[in-house]
């Protein structure tokens, strides 16, 4: 694998790989699989469709799909021709995908059967209308759209700490970065294949696994989701050599009885580990039962994933550090935006090839994100150890991170207010073995409400969705502030313990 980053477009690497031959992607539920030259085959049909459409170059198409072998299509087919891949969250709740197609533009979506209902209920219909798949791998004969490194790639919408979330950005040059800096910590050859389970439409299945895959020449394997009872009959029936999850799956499999077999378990290079602190307990309970070894990482959606990694075997991994850069540059900041010397905390700032171009029609929280020289803060307080591996220690941002997803504390505080009794409202986060945090949520009423811990649980599911919904709301008598009248939220943990 090459050190230095990878040149040209989506479109290129898809043909040199067509070119090269093999297969790109296998799914082992289905018990399918999709060459490379399929792939791209049935890349550019879709690219001519989505031309005839009168679709611009950069424009927004919209794409709500699970895992499987039509949204990898779709995907791909969307990269292809020049337009901007629109990854809707599909368990995001009706109001942030609402959200997410207005804000984008999109005049168009792929939309998977089983999405129906959610494009139903969230989409503006008078100005998105739904993509007719079968038609668009038939192709056309249109002419498509010239395209370059800095053109726009993917937008991907996360969670911020205002709750709305903001759109990322990146170009074919950042987003190909991003399975570059897998590939080279990871060490992937045409040889690997990846197993993913992990949804397509977050920063880490798309860049790790599916990028990852790309650029490396290798292939994947890639499930509709993760399940417990079948992933290491998938990994063996896959032939995979390395998985990426996230701790709450790592977790699951500790607790299920299924084990690898003799061949998996001996072919199985590595498992990766992103998207939230790992217990050291966890992982070391995890390598003694399978002997295989967990990478911890770290990622962001707005460096197309991956900006640390420990380092494989026989080098020298951290336990409960997310490694070293690779790829890009890793500094600690202070306040005034200077490097620290090691062992200082400061602020987590990133450099480098996979770092997003912009949050789209956000010039403000773009320009705040970026310290000068091209630094993109993130937002995580940390320091750095004198052989460059980081161990994060907190967060400036307030986001709560279930089970590795991001969940903003201002989206439930909305929902809570929703109730006309509520006077106050903030949620946060408690550490949760299952998920490595869950959400809670403290209250103050209006005197003389009757309304009830469950009402208001009701109302945050049927609002958010289940997964970004309190366990628990607490109610109080008053909310902690500081002087400016900010809820404290830290101080919210131990109130309600």
């Amino acid at each position: 694998m090459t050190m230095t980053p990878p040149k040209g477009t989506v479109r290129d690497w898809v043909d040199m790989r067509a070119e090269q031959g093999g297969t790109a992607f296998v799914f082992p539920d289905l018990d399918a699989r999709i060459s490379w030259e399929q792939l791209r085959d049935t890349a550019r049909n879709i690219a001519s469709y989505l031309t005839d459409q009168g679709i611009a170059k950069g424009e927004s198409v919209a794409i709500l799909h699970p895992n499987g072998p039509e949204g990898v299509l779709c995907l791909f087919g969307t990269l292809y021709g020049g337009f901007r891949a629109t990854m809707i969250n599909l368990v995001a709740g009706t109001s942030a995908v609402s959200y997410a197609l207005e804000h984008s533009d999109a005049r168009h979506a792929f939309v998977h059967d089983t999405q129906r209902g959610l494009f139903t209920e969230s989409a503006d219909t008078s100005h998105i209308s739904p993509l007719d798949y079968p038609a668009a791998t038939g192709g056309s004969s249109a002419e498509l759209h010239d395209l370059s490194a800095d053109d726009h790639a993917l937008l991907m919408y996360t969670s911020g700490t205002t709750g709305r979330p903001k759109g990322v950005v990146h170009t074919h040059s950042s987003l190909l970065a991003g399975g570059w800096t897998t590939s080279i910590a990871h060490e992937l050859t045409d040889q690997d294949r990846g197993l993913c389970v992990l949804p397509i439409y977050h920063i880490n299945g798309l860049c790790v696994t599916v990028m990852g895959a790309l650029i490396s020449g290798g292939s994947l394997a890639m499930c509709p989701k993760f399940s417990a009872s079948r992933f290491w009959d998938n990994a063996a029936r896959s032939e995979a050599t390395w998985f990426s999850v996230v701790p709450t799956i790592i977790s699951h499999m500790l607790h299920s009885e299924q084990n690898p077999d003799v061949a998996t378990r001996a072919r199985i290079r590595f498992g990766r580990s992103a998207s939230s602190a790992l217990s050291p307990d966890v992982q070391r309970a995890f390598e003694k039962r399978f002997e295989i070894p967990i990478v911890e990482t770290m990622g962001l959606t707005e460096t197309a994933a991956q900006i640390l990694s420990n380092p494989l075997p026989p080098g020298v991994r951290k336990i409960g550090s997310p490694g070293i850069g690779y790829g890009n540059e890793v500094a600690i900041f202070d306040a005034n935006q200077q490097p620290v010397t090691a062992g200082v905390e400061g602020e987590l700032v990133i450099r480098g090839p996979n770092v997003m171009l912009e949050y789209l029609k956000n010039p403000e929280a773009t320009e705040g994100t970026f310290a000068p020289g091209g630094w993109l803060r993130t937002g995580d307080l940390g320091r750095m150890d004198e052989d460059g591996y980081v161990f994060v220690t907190g967060r400036l941002k307030e986001l709560i991170i279930k089970g590795g997803e991001n969940i903003a504390p201002r989206e439930i505080d909305d929902a809570l207010h929703s109730h006309p009794e509520v006077v106050e409202a903030a949620a946060f986060a408690r550490p949760c073995e299952k998920y490595g945090e869950r959400v809670e949520a403290a209250v103050r009423i209006g005197e003389g409400s009757t309304v009830t811990e469950e009402q208001l649980l009701e109302i945050c599911v049927s609002l958010l969705g289940k997964f970004k919904s309190p366990d628990r709301v607490h109610f109080l008598d008053d909310l902690p502030k500081g002087p400016s009248g900010k809820v404290q939220r830290l101080k919210l943990l131990d109130l309600t313990s």
